[in-house]
């Protein structure tokens, strides 16, 4: 959710438009009722491995007795929780020993401090292509081995395959992808107003309006976290500017001081700048973190502190920490039509192997089988890119439909674009474009300024 310059020759998607039109027309088609489907998830037990597939598996590990391992990520509370469910199932199945180590932001940094120290973790969840790319320029990144790459031919669509490379080489798993371009509602909130979902812009601002003149504030924002800020920009930008001009923004080949880019802030303005908009106007917005931006929409009763909150599908693991239900309580529609198409931004996390071994590389493979996906996915607030997975493992129908969608779309992706560019810029709290759009979000006004910070932050990053 928040990646250098081969960043800029990494494969990009050249259509928006089929996964647009999947996600809007059936996907997350959106006044969906939670359904609790939730058998088969594949995570079949057996043995211990021993080189052979165990009952009911789709993957081939070897004997790990004794081994140990540690696995970096940045996850934290429920997310994390799942995670190690998913690292058990590994333990059980080969025997090894597997420690999560938790991880600070920006992730690239915690591991530098690792590796100065001589005790690098064996594997590292890195949010970002650019902190794969960086990864392999330090010399910490080892290639990934014939049975992951031969797991991730099988499981993943070329292009979740592609942004995992460098210099051609496989040294990403894709475990974890989102869905960037989804806004989700408290129904009552909605029912009370009268509010219908929104498709375009002009619809949302119209929706806001209604939601407010009800007596409750439209929008929760997270943005102590600047992450969730540069994901606002990027669905207006790609939707308003269109993909071609977010690749080349993304790659910095054109600057930020675009037009384009004035014209996203201005429209970005139309909400961030209407203080009763905003849940504690913008100081309140400033102060509030992502998880609580979510849980404070769907707590409260008929006043909780906002009827809207845009983030990607795994805002259900923090909804899932508050009584409301998924497709009844807390609704989802998608991200609306600023220009011509609705936008669709996609993130993800993948595994690097940092320490090259047998037990590393095994938990690799592991990552890239649909019987480990299907293990988080299960416990929801989770999206894999592996096409693989039985999407039925899902707990919900949105969820569900959410999952299908992106495995629909196959390569027509766009991947978040901060994610794309070097750490410095795109990834980093307090610096760069997250530290450059809180600040817009406390002066909306000054437009220039924004841009002419962005641009000073984004060619000192890229080197020009």
């Amino acid at each position: 959710m928040r990646t250098s310059s081969t960043i800029r020759t990494r494969r990009t998607v050249k259509r928006a438009t089929r996964i647009s039109a999947t996600l809007a027309a059936g996907a997350l088609a959106l006044s969906l009722t939670a359904c609790g489907g939730d058998d088969d998830n594949g995570d079949d037990g057996g043995d211990k491995g021993g080189g052979d597939k165990q009952p009911g598996a789709s993957v081939t590990l070897p004997k790990l007795d004794g081994e140990s391992l540690e696995v970096a990520a940045v996850w934290t509370g429920t997310e994390q929780e799942n995670f190690k469910k998913v690292l058990a199932e590994f333990e059980k199945r080969t025997g090894a020993k597997v420690t999560f180590v938790p991880a600070q932001d920006p992730i690239i940094n915690f591991l530098g401090s690792k590796v100065a120290g001589g005790a690098p973790p064996d594997v590292a969840m890195l949010p970002q292509p650019g902190a794969i790319k960086q990864a392999v320029d330090k010399g910490w990144a080892k290639p990934l081995g014939a049975e992951a790459t031969k797991e991730l031919g099988e499981n993943y669509s070329p292009g979740w395959q592609d942004i995992g490379k460098v210099g051609g080489k496989q040294y990403g798993v894709y475990y974890k992808a989102a869905n960037k371009s989804l806004i989700w509602y408290n129904a009552q909130v909605f029912e009370n107003a009268g509010a219908a979902e929104p498709k375009t812009w002009d619809e949302l601002l119209n929706t806001a309006q209604t939601v407010y003149d009800s007596g409750v504030t439209p929008f929760s924002v997270g943005g102590a976290d600047g992450w969730t800020l540069t994901d606002w920009f990027e669905n207006v930008y790609l939707s308003q500017a269109g993909p071609e001009k977010y690749d080349q923004l993304a790659k910095h080949e054109i600057k930020w001081t675009d037009p384009s880019v004035k014209e996203a802030l201005t429209t970005l303005a139309e909400i961030w700048g209407k203080k009763d908009f905003v849940a504690g106007g913008a100081s309140g917005a400033l102060q509030t973190e992502f998880p609580a931006s979510v849980t404070q929409t769907f707590t409260g009763g008929d006043q909780p502190k906002a009827g809207m909150v845009y983030e990607g599908d795994f805002a259900q693991v923090n909804i899932g920490e508050t009584k409301a239900k998924v497709g009844t309580d807390a609704k989802v529609f998608p991200f609306p039509a600023v220009g011509d198409t609705a936008p669709v931004v996609s993130g993800g996390d993948a595994a690097v192997v940092l320490k090259d071994s047998k037990a590393a590389q095994a938990l690799a493979t592991w990552l890239a089988s649909p019987d480990a996906a299907a293990i988080q996915a299960k416990l929801g607030g989770f999206l894999s890119p592996n096409k693989s997975i039985d999407s039925s493992v899902y707990p919900n129908e949105v969820q569900k439909k959410i999952a299908d969608a992106l495995i629909a779309a196959g390569d027509d992706f766009r991947f978040d674009m901060s994610d794309q560019a070097p750490q410095a810029f795109g990834g980093t709290p307090g610096k760069g474009e997250w530290k450059a759009l809180q600040d817009f979000l406390k002066n909306p006004k000054d437009v220039a300024g924004a841009q002419a910070k962005l641009e000073a932050d984004a060619a000192a990053a890229y080197g020009g």
